[in-house]
């Protein structure tokens, strides 16, 4: 195994990528010797690794941009330092040094004939840190499909390089229930045929593509690519034909999902692009017939939406919903935000957030879903959003709901 004191000096900054990217041995690796480093700063998004909580030391810290995976078992410890920020903001950070970036570590294809290396179903901020980082040091995983859309790296960039022959890891997802189900329904009905969805992933998001398996010609342009959304590209419901930019095209940052979909993503038509474009507002405002859907939390009576913490730990992401649904509010056709209306037997629409962080603000909500109701909110005083909103809560919770609306 690598060596990394060859590499790392104490203070020094090291990002990984996430997901299904995750160079888990470098990182396990890392983990180990860091007690011959001294402190270092970690960065990660989505991380499956579930020793980050049990066996990382106190000498490395973690800062990222929420709490996804098993990084919320951190936030629980109070060991996570997030960063708020729009996903779109990564790049500048990185660029601007503002996120740890001495070392990166990647997971990449094998070379080809040419020595160069795919970054695989794991381009999104991983190839924005890149260009800022003076040390790579890469998995070289047998298993890492070649996948287009970003030019590919030099063997010879990485300072040291591990080979293995492992399976990517698999989203072990919750199937929808009967709200999630009931939800995606009318989330589809938004939607019409031709439009270009961006749409936020979990079993919520499995249940609205497969609601949408009866539309025509759909395009994409998100985070993250799913096995839901694989299936609409084999059954021709995702055509990309009408999309206003990368017509035909299938664009995103990642791939989250089964052995099957990372086996074929490479000879999908789809494009794995950096972050500085997938979430791009210039990139984004182009997009005329641009659907956010986006899940939350919690939203109060006025229409801000908490996507972050719920019981103060962090269990989300400011993440790329504020970018997709501002440009789908100004710019594009309309954003929609959904969740259950209840949870741990409380009401997830109330008077006022109870997490204390607004995710996206009432100025960039078109639409609230939950599994009783469709709340839309475009042009509506304050006054008529809390009444509609009130509508669509469980219905144990509205009278409470309405008292507490006659004093906004």
């Amino acid at each position: 195994m690598i060596d990394f004191r060859q590499f790392l000096s104490r203070g020094d900054g090291v990002w990984w990528g996430q997901a299904a990217a995750e160079p888990r041995p470098l990182v396990d690796a890392l983990i180990l010797q860091s007690a011959r480093i001294g402190p270092i700063r970690t960065f990660t998004g989505l991380s499956w690794n579930d020793q980050l909580d049990i066996t990382m030391p106190g000498r490395m810290s973690m800062v990222s941009y929420g709490g996804l995976g098993e990084l919320r078992e951190l936030s629980k410890s109070g060991r996570l330092d997030v960063v708020p920020c729009h996903y779109s903001a990564l790049p500048r950070m990185f660029a601007e040094r503002r996120l740890p970036c001495d070392v990166g570590l990647v997971q990449v294809s094998p070379p080809d004939a040419e020595g160069m290396c795919s970054l695989g179903v794991g381009v999104d901020y991983v190839a924005d840190a890149i260009p800022h980082t003076p040390t790579l040091i890469a998995e070289i995983n047998a298993q890492m499909p070649v996948t287009l859309g970003t030019k590919p790296i030099s063997v010879d960039r990485f300072a040291a390089t591990i080979s293995t022959d492992r399976p990517l890891p698999e989203d072990t997802l919750r199937a929808p229930g009967e709200a999630d189900r009931v939800i995606a329904a009318q989330i589809a009905q938004l939607i019409d045929d031709g439009d270009t969805v961006q749409l936020g992933v979990g079993s919520l998001g499995a249940a609205v593509l497969g609601a949408l398996a009866c539309h025509q010609d759909l395009g994409i342009h998100t985070g993250m690519i799913t096995d839901g959304l694989l299936r609409l590209v084999d059954e021709g419901v995702v055509t990309g034909k009408h999309k206003e930019i990368d017509t035909g095209l299938v664009v995103v940052g990642t791939a989250l999902g089964s052995a099957e979909l990372y086996k074929r993503a490479g000879d999908l038509p789809v494009r794995f692009l950096p972050t500085s474009y997938t979430h791009a507002p210039q990139v984004l405002s182009q997009l005329r017939s641009l659907v956010s859907v986006n899940f939350a939390v919690e939203v109060d009576l006025t229409g801000q939406v908490g996507a972050e913490v719920s019981r103060g730990v962090y269990i989300g992401a400011v993440g790329g919903q504020v970018d997709f649904a501002r440009a789908a509010a100004l710019t594009g056709k309309r954003s929609i935000f959904a969740l259950r209306a209840t949870s741990h037997a409380a009401s997830t629409i109330k008077p006022a957030l109870e997490g204390g962080v607004v995710t996206t603000t009432r100025s960039d909500v078109d639409t609230v879903v939950t599994e009783y109701g469709v709340a839309n909110l475009r042009g509506c005083s304050l006054g008529e959003r809390a009444r509609r909103l009130c509508a669509i809560a469980a219905p144990e919770f509205r009278d409470q709901l309405d008292r507490e609306r006659s004093r906004l």
